[in-house]
């Protein structure tokens, strides 16, 4: 079956549903999401969105935190691009119909702060702003009339000028699309594609991140030929729920934005030995001091304790947490919440410009998938729904200035699966699925070494030299197109890690505690790059 639509849109989170909106009323769109449309890493975000919104604060703040925050590997005029266009977004977003926390009188929006923000900055829907926005948005997406949505469908991979043979100016021109419903693969045709499939952190054994979170999009674009940068940068997010049952629950970083304090089991805080800041201090500082701290005491893990503070006001700023620790027999108003760091944010990914166009011409990237160069080292906290909103308000102006759309008159080959049988041996994806998520957490985790590095790339390139034989023999299935992209985006973070030498941000090795005067991206490029 063939498709043919003016706009592919592969992700269903902020990134891919804002920019669907943005273009709809002009273009028809095609929306494709792996699992039911809202299943995605915005529906978990609890914080909120960064923006300069206070009269008291100022756009030279916001940047010169971020800044700060991302070690000094910022795209510093990207930066700034994205936080002068954070106030209008809100206002698109409220527009919309998001209703944001207002304050006690009921006049204005309340705002919280997070680590390395040195304002409070931070416009939230009481602690579940990513469930406020995603269904919002999702709402309004599902009532227009030129979006088609394409669920439980899962992105294979992308059609290029260059695999099919037609000319050497390499652009995309859609993608081959698993239909998991019917069990069958589908062509999208599109005058333009954009890869809105979110992070990677489902490459690690403990996340915060859903079970969709598989690197798709960043695989995807490598194996078409985009250049990716900054993979090694990895974020922790030092604040998961650690409870047996508990299934990567995070607790926001607003907990210690509003006077939580990290302790150890016996109750003494740590995080000023760590940093001046304190539990204000960026993520992958605090998440080194509880990795420290746990591997120094042998605990399994510390605790987060806000309960010093009114129960009301803990009740009414953070009900999600309240709720959800409830159910684990942990009241959060009378004791202290025990926590670990998880896997939870993917800084690199596939480089494009400032109107989020990759190497491929006519292929875009947007949200966690995409490097734009605005997180650096460490992506400051709730800079992440501000770059989607930001970028996909660039792609679609981008888009809008060219040429009104025309026909589709490139015919695209059908998928072939004429020489691959079903397969009997399913367990070994099970298996290496276990493995890669094993040894990337061992290895290529929050502390690295020289020797554990090499140990995690001897693993991988056996991965993917079974992952690949496999996939040639067999015809696809989720779980088997999930992990292909996790071996390959593990792999590029990998070899990002190998290439770094020093310790900057969120990379930490031991074996290279020193920062480089002059530091630079991680630029990886494909085989045969060529970027014309």
């Amino acid at each position: 079956m063939q498709h043919n639509t003016d706009i592919l849109i592969i992700g269903g989170g902020a990134a891919g549903l804002s920019l669907a909106l943005r273009m709809a009323d002009t273009h028809h769109i095609s929306l494709i999401s792996k699992g039911i449309l809202r299943e995605g890493s915005t529906l978990y975000a609890q914080g909120g969105v960064a923006a300069v919104l206070d009269p008291k604060d100022s756009i030279k703040s916001h940047v010169q935190d971020t800044l700060a925050a991302g070690a000094n590997l910022c795209n510093e005029e990207v930066v700034r691009f994205t936080v002068e266009h954070g106030a209008e977004n809100i206002e698109w977003l409220i527009e919309q119909g998001i209703e944001f926390t207002r304050t006690s009188n009921n006049k204005e929006y309340h705002l919280t702060r997070e680590g390395g923000h040195s304002q409070r900055r931070i416009i939230h829907a009481q602690d579940a702003s990513g469930r406020a926005i995603e269904t919002t948005l999702e709402h309004r997406v599902r009532t227009h009339p030129n979006i088609e949505i394409y669920e439980h469908h899962n992105a294979i991979d992308l059609i290029t000028s260059t695999k099919i043979g037609h000319g050497d100016n390499n652009a995309c021109l859609g993608a081959y699309i698993l239909d998991r419903k019917f069990n069958r693969v589908e062509v999208f045709h599109a005058k333009h594609t954009i890869l809105a499939t979110g992070g990677a952190s489902k490459v690690y054994l403990y996340t915060t991140n859903p079970d969709t979170s598989t690197g798709d999009g960043i695989a995807m674009a490598w194996r078409a030929g985009c250049r990716v940068a900054n993979m090694e940068f990895n974020q922790f997010h030092p604040t998961c729920l650690y409870h047996p049952d508990a299934k990567s629950f995070l607790i926001t970083e607003a907990v210690r934005g509003e006077g939580g304090i990290l302790r150890l089991p016996d109750g003494t805080p740590f995080m000023k030995k760590f940093d001046k800041r304190a539990e204000l201090a960026p993520r992958d500082i605090v998440a080194r001091a509880i990795d420290h701290e746990m591997k120094r005491l042998g605990t399994e893990c510390v605790y987060l304790d806000i309960s010093h503070k009114p129960a009301k006001f803990i009740i009414r700023m953070f009900p999600t947490i309240y709720q959800k620790c409830l159910e684990f027999g942990i009241d959060i108003t009378k004791e202290p919440i025990p926590v670990v760091p998880a896997a939870h944010y993917t800084c690199g990914g596939v480089i494009t410009d400032i109107n989020g166009l990759t190497d491929v011409k006519q292929l875009y990237a947007i949200g966690e998938t995409a490097f734009t160069g605005l997180h650096g080292a460490n992506r400051m906290a709730s800079n992440s729904i501000l770059e989607c909103l930001v970028f996909a308000q660039a792609v679609s102006k981008h888009i809008l200035k060219q040429a009104k759309p025309g026909a589709n008159n490139i015919e695209l080959p059908l998928w072939d699966e004429s020489r691959v049988t079903d397969s009997d041996e399913e367990v070994v994806v099970t298996h290496n699925w276990a493995e890669l998520r094993r040894f990337m957490w061992d290895y290529v985790g929050i502390v690295r070494t020289d020797k554990r590095l090499r140990r995690a790339k001897s693993r991988v390139n056996l991965l993917l030299k079974e992952i690949d034989e496999y996939y040639g023999n067999f015809r696809v299935t989720s779980d088997l197109l999930e992990l292909r992209n996790l071996a390959v985006v593990a792999d590029l973070i990998i070899q990002s890690a190998i290439d770094r030498k020093e310790s900057r941000g969120l990379h930490y090795t031991l074996n290279h505690p020193q920062l480089k005067e002059h530091p630079e991206n991680t630029v990886l490029r494909p085989r045969g790059y060529t970027h014309k």
